[in-house]
């Protein structure tokens, strides 16, 4: 590979290689977008004419897309806020304490990505079922957690070990107490991938099926339910534009997170360069 990269040809190999895979990769996204102008009522690639039909259609009365979209939007929101409380608990047990049992610990926190979801979600159907909790946007965010929590654990465990301990040891060497540094250095150093978590949580949630399918009821259907059943039912070209939407609606999400950890991480040098200036004052007062 080195080898290839020295010479004009081999660069340029790469580069073929690389686009052809990008392409081929990108190629499901365009087709989507693509065909949600199309006009063609059975969603015909490529599109013999271009129309805006299908997106006025998903607002339009008496259409279905926005309960599906509002419930989805809901129990989202819940997800993210069950799963930051998980990850941002067990991510600082992992990285700032001594646990007892971390690989397996953190084994268990990754098993949920580990389990086929089906099997997930045929687990939690059984557990919210004698309940009496099928349907209930509680039930469903609980469900989403599940899954959500790891991807969190794992984003906010990168970001706190990324994080310099010089900073948190300055200022406990200053007196500040663990509240103290966690609320005044840790945490707002950590935002940027608290956000992030926050982000990758949402889309988590708002994109999953299986779970939602199973605790699912008549009267609460989300987004990627109510597609399904549009698919599998009944002939609805929205469809395609829906799923354009939702591809957008990824790609805004991730270049958010690209923004907001570019940000942190100039956060967090100009802090060192602050704490390499003055110097990291011990017990005495006297600058080290």
């Amino acid at each position: 590979m080195m080898e290839l990269r020295k010479t004009l040809a081999g660069r340029i190999a790469l580069t073929a290689v690389a686009t052809i895979i990008l392409l081929f990769l990108a190629l499901p996204i365009v087709v989507i977008l693509v065909t949600s102008f199309s006009n063609n009522a059975f969603a015909a690639f490529p599109p013999e004419a271009w129309t805006l039909n299908w997106y006025k259609a998903l607002f339009a009365d008496g259409s279905k897309w926005p309960a599906a979209l509002s419930l989805s939007a809901l129990v989202a929101a819940l997800s993210t806020v069950f799963s930051l409380i998980i990850g941002v608990t067990a991510a600082t047990a992992l990285t700032r304490s001594e646990l007892p049992l971390r690989s397996a610990v953190f084994a268990l926190v990754l098993g949920p990505l580990l389990i086929p979801q089906i099997v997930t979600a045929l687990g939690l159907f059984l557990l919210f079922e004698p309940a009496a909790m099928l349907g209930s946007p509680i039930a469903i965010a609980l469900g989403h957690t599940v899954l959500a929590a790891p991807i969190a654990v794992l984003i906010l465990i990168a970001t706190l070990r990324g994080i310099d301990e010089r900073l948190e040891d300055a200022a406990a060497s200053m007196g500040a107490g663990r509240l103290t540094i966690a609320r005044k250095i840790t945490f707002p150093l950590a935002a940027p991938g608290m956000i992030a978590a926050a982000i990758f949580s949402f889309i988590t949630s708002f994109d999953e099926f299986y779970i939602a399918q199973f605790l699912s009821s008549v009267d609460t259907v989300t987004l990627p339910v109510r597609v399904y059943n549009s698919l599998t039912f009944e002939i609805d070209p929205s469809v395609t534009a829906v799923s354009a939407l939702l591809t957008a609606f990824a790609i805004l999400a991730l270049g958010l997170v690209a923004l907001v950890r570019w940000i942190g991480s100039g956060r967090q040098q100009s802090l060192l360069s602050v704490e390499n200036t003055v110097g990291v004052a011990n017990p005495g007062g006297d600058a080290v």
